[in-house]
């Protein structure tokens, strides 16, 4: 059926107060991709949502999402399955994704793309973001 799994992962609010983001994003995603094999992690998508920005309207700042995408997901994904993999797997943001945001998200070189969520239910809203992804 050519289902592409969407891993998300993030941190909670306290989790990211207490300094602890890189190590719950790591670990997180060295635990959903345990016995991948390289073919597999080819094929799948990461998302990097933090908890606390899930329908909350705070969103990260786009560099702060940026530098954690490129000091933690890529490295743990180099770690797992050489660099090649880790620069090729796409990773998107999503959490409070919005019109306002999207082109701040979409100009980061680590960043892939968008997991709308709550914007995406206003199609004006939606149409924006794609507008902003095209920019």
């Amino acid at each position: 059926h050519h289902l592409m799994p969407i891993i998300c992962v993030g941190e909670t609010l306290e989790e990211n107060e207490a300094g602890r983001a890189a190590g719950v994003v790591s670990r997180q995603v060295r635990e959903a991709l345990v016995g991948l094999d390289i073919l597999d992690a080819e094929r799948i998508v990461i998302a990097y949502e933090p908890v606390w920005a899930i329908g909350t309207g705070r969103a990260s700042t786009a560099a702060g999402a940026n530098t954690l995408i490129r000091n933690v997901i890529r490295p743990t994904l180099a770690s797992l399955f050489g660099e090649n993999i880790a620069q090729s797997v796409r990773v998107l943001y999503g959490g409070s994704v919005d019109p306002g945001n999207a082109g701040d998200f979409f100009r980061q070189p680590e960043i892939d793309g968008a997991l709308v969520g709550g914007a995406s239910l206003n199609a004006r809203s939606f149409i924006d973001i794609v507008e902003a992804a095209q920019a």
